[in-house]
């Protein structure tokens, strides 16, 4: 019984003296937390975490895994040894650097083995089971336990041994000169050489001995902790061509797997990946160390890799204690009290990032008894981040339908979209611009529109470039390679606007752009998933089920978006769905399983919804679906001019919620037909827009009408009616002045300041007051007296100044102009200028108002809606609420 127990205490003994750190389920156990919520310092592994490629490969590998892996690796080693100039024959693939190491001892019939210690203890481990005597040789702490390679050539003047040196060394991470590594492996050449440079690939410069290196030499690379794959093991070994062969002759055949493998290759070619690897840990390290100093009686050893050996310098105590405080706080270290050559005051520290680095310093010094240095991150405002598939996907709509319910639901909540791109924008109270759907999801918090909630807007006015305004003010016209050199500046300016605007919100709402999966993107991202990490949002991935493949591309998003953003979807979103929802869900349960996130809901196609679109493209499918639908039978025609550049559309939504109004968009002068009125709405690049609908026959066509048809212009539009275009400073074109349409004796002269302003107006021939903005450059002149001031600021008297002028047009009323958008929304100027028509058209006119445009009903119509299907409790349990 006694034999056993000894027994039993050997093996235990054995297992203390060979434990390696990031033992993740035995740590977390002591700490007594979730393993995700362990902060591992115990394990020396890349702080940038895996290549964002990694899922790639390995998806791309399972094509291959009904068949055996190349037993020789051979693409791996020919990548290897290409990157190490070496021939093919001299490096082989392992299982791990471990796997190599274990069968490096059984070559040679080597019986000693002599060992530099402290190290890595599987160097001692792998020698006892090949049945080595090992011989350890103390290094010098006074020295900063750097290899004493007179003291090891004495060790080997008796006989040949086997010799193990890690460079650097672990745990120190000190490296030694390699040219003192040769000279001795020359002078000993019946000893064999172990060098293991498992962690070179952090330390710039650094002269290696993979292909350099004397025939008694072998050198070991580990891809597992450079590369964060440790879950995958590989590892790799050079030397001359008669070892290799003698470790292929004793490794198990197929040790290294099919994605290991295939990995692995990809690994050795990301130069990239490297060289940010490099930069990163060294400044990562270089900072962690100037942290520790502040801290009595804790020191560092010098080191040059991704980890570092620190010591508990005060008397009577050691680090056992230190480690026992730093679990209670999720925090494991790896205690040295196993290594050979250090004592119980050692600790080993990997270096991670930087906000976690800084919850260590303040771990040590809490136990030190000082104040925590870095306060408390703030907590961030709980935030709900609705991304998409795609552009048009319904993210401006459900962003406005979580606002009302949260709002519904007694939370004070704001919106919130980094980056908008949109020529449909508005004018706040201050005279800023921002995006329109911003303005929407706003109402739908009840708040005021507020420039933060849009910091970033862009307005493309040609097909490479943009006007870029930044909380509110433009800064200027850029090509799309200068944005991106701004973008900097610009996430500067998103992340003020966002934490003024969030720090008195319960939640935020923030819409997404297009698809985080965009890869041309991604790199210089402010608006998906970058936005999404600096608030710290869960993310609601949406698809347009209407269009088809929804699932591909939920599922094609979470395979092209990085690990650490795949961990921030808490689900999906199906919207604008037709039919038996039951129906999905075999297809929803696939998406689980496939993904690992479920589907929180499907949202059904809402019919004449009154809110206004999320863009252009929404704004023409609506208009081109709508047809006659919900509509009475006398209804007037209204033609809208379809143009390229179209801006600030929503200034026709009143118009397209008329019973009595059907409302076209015409790119084709076949299709205008003779309507009761035309349109030419807005325009962010008017010289352009006009010369397009001149070249499409669109110009002509409307022409062709004059008398038939009333014509109106809205501010691009207005400039269009007039009689010329002059852009002296080429702000829209270099040919100086265009002509206009004639249908007003008007001049406009663009200039490079823009007019930004809400104004009031009263509208002549009907006397009914009107209300909007104005956004637009230069100013618009008559040139005639024929032409008559149609619109002047509300409460005018007397003779108006040119410049105050809201909107010109000819005493018929037939061709109108104004620079007021949103000038349709008064519910009874609306009804009149359509009753016009109706009179014009021989119909008798309704009078009364038949529509209210408001947003209000419609914003609880759509919470209504988007509550009864979705999983409000899984949201909300998503958000920590």
């Amino acid at each position: 019984m006694q034999a056993s127990q000894d027994h039993i205490t050997t093996l235990a003994e054995q297992e203390k003296k060979y434990a390696h750190g990031g033992n993740i389920k035995k740590l977390a156990a002591r700490a007594g937390c979730p393993s995700s919520e362990l902060l591992d310092f115990s394990a020396n592994i890349n702080p940038l975490g895996p290549p964002p490629w990694l899922q790639q490969v390995i998806v791309n590998a399972l094509d291959e895994v009904d068949r055996y892996p190349d037993p020789e690796s051979a693409e791996l080693t020919l990548a290897a040894c290409q990157k190490h100039s070496v021939w093919p024959t001299e490096c082989i693939a392992g299982n791990g650097a471990s796997e190599l190491i274990s069968a490096i001892t059984r070559l040679g019939g080597f019986k000693r083995a002599v060992i530099p210690v402290p190290c890595y203890v599987d160097y001692e481990r792998s020698c006892l089971v090949a049945g080595l005597k090992t011989e350890q040789i103390p290094l010098d702490p006074q020295n900063g336990f750097a290899p004493d390679f007179d003291t090891l050539s004495s060790f080997l003047s008796a006989s040949p041994a086997l010799v193990f040196l890690a460079q650097p060394n672990n745990p120190t991470g000190t490296a030694f000169d390699p040219e003192d590594l040769k000279k001795i492996a020359r002078a000993h050449p019946d000893s064999r050489f172990i060098v293991d440079e498992s962690f070179a690939d952090f330390i710039p410069n650094l002269e290696r001995l993979t292909g350099k290196r004397p025939p008694n030499v072998i050198t070991l690379l580990s891809l597992t902790k450079f590369y964060a794959i440790p879950g995958l093991r590989l590892g790799l070994a050079f030397a001359s061509p008669d070892i290799i062969m003698e470790l292929k002759n004793i490794l198990p055949c197929w040790s290294v797997n099919l994605f290991a493998q295939k990995v692995g290759v990809r690994c050795i070619l990301d130069e990239d990946y490297a060289r940010k690897t490099i930069e990163t840990t060294t400044r990562l390290r270089e900072e962690l160390v100037q942290g520790i100093a502040k801290i009595p009686g804790i020191r560092t050893l010098p080191a040059q890799a991704n980890f570092m050996l620190c010591q508990v310098q005060r008397v009577g105590m050691d680090a056992t204690g230190l480690i026992k405080h730093l679990l209670k706080n999720n925090i494991a270290v790896r205690h040295c009290d196993n290594f050979d050559g250090l004592d119980s005051t050692y600790f080993r520290i990997a270096v991670r990032t930087a906000e976690e680095n800084n919850k260590f310093i303040d771990g040590l010094r809490s136990f030190t008894g000082m104040e925590v240095a870095s306060s408390p991150k703030p907590k961030k405002t709980p935030a709900l981040m609705i991304q998409g598939t795609c552009s048009n996907a319904g993210k401006s709509i459900i962003t406005a339908a979580f606002c009302r319910i949260f709002l519904q639901d007694g939370y004070k909540v704001a919106p919130f979209k980094a980056q908008n791109m949109s020529l449909n924008s508005y004018v706040t109270d201050e005279g800023l611009e921002m995006g329109r759907a911003q303005v929407t999801q706003a109402a739908a918090c009840k708040q005021t529109p507020d420039v933060r909630m849009n910091p970033v807007l862009i307005k493309p006015n040609s097909d490479t470039g943009s006007q870029i305004i930044v909380m509110g003010k433009p800064v200027g016209n850029m090509k799309v390679l200068d944005y991106v050199k701004y973008k900097p500046t610009a996430f500067e300016a998103v992340k003020n606007a966002y934490d003024s605007l969030s720090t008195d919100r319960d939640i935020m709402v923030i819409e997404g752009a297009g698809s985080p999966a965009e890869i041309n993107l991604k790199q210089h991202d402010i608006v998906n998933m970058a936005m999404a990490d600096y608030a710290e949002a869960k993310v609601i991935i949406t698809g347009d089920i209407d269009r088809g493949g929804v699932f591909a591309s939920l599922a094609g998003t979470m395979d092209l978006i990085d690990a650490h953003e795949r961990k921030m979807v808490c689900g999906f979103l199906l919207n604008k769905f037709r039919g038996d929802a039951s129906l999905l869900t075999p297809a929803l349960d696939f998406t689980l399983d496939r993904t690992g996130k479920p589907v929180l809901g499907v949202i059904p196609h809402i019919d004449h919804l009154g809110l206004p679109d999320e863009d252009s493209v929404s704004f023409k499918q609506d208009l081109s679906k709508s047809g006659s639908k919900g509509k009475r039978s006398d209804c007037v025609d209204i033609v809208c001019i379809d143009l390229p550049r179209i801006s600030n559309f929503t200034d026709l939504d009143a118009l397209k919620g008329e019973p009595d109004v059907n409302l076209r968009i015409v790119d084709n002068p076949k299709d205008i037909g003779t309507p009761d009125a035309i349109i030419i709405p807005g325009s962010k690049s008017t010289l352009s827009d006009l010369a397009h609908i001149r070249e499409s026959g669109l110009a002509q066509a409307v022409l062709d009408l004059k008398g038939k048809s009333a014509i109106i212009g809205i501010c691009g539009g207005l400039q269009m009616l007039g009689q010329y275009v002059n852009d002296p400073d080429g702000i829209e074109s270099q040919d100086g002045t265009a002509e206009g349409l004639g249908l007003l004796p008007l001049q406009t002269t663009l200039a490079q300041e823009k007019t930004l302003t809400r104004t009031s107006g009263t509208h002549g021939l009907s006397k009914m007051d009107v209300s909007g903005y104005e956004i637009h450059h230069g100013k618009t002149e008559p040139l005639m007296p024929t032409v008559r001031a149609m619109i002047v600021p509300k409460g005018s008297t007397g003779a108006v100044p040119i410049s105050r002028v809201l909107g010109f047009g000819l005493k018929s009323g037939m061709i109108w102009g104004t620079y007021l958008h949103g000038i349709f929304d008064a519910d009874g100027f609306r009804r009149w200028f359509i009753d016009s028509l109706r009179d014009k058209k021989g119909l008798p006119k309704l009078e009364t108002i038949q529509t209210t445009f408001g947003m209000e009903d419609e914003l609880d119509r759509l919470a209504k809606i988007v509550r009864e299907n979705v999983d409000m409790k899984a949201v909300y349990n998503a958000l920590g609420m």
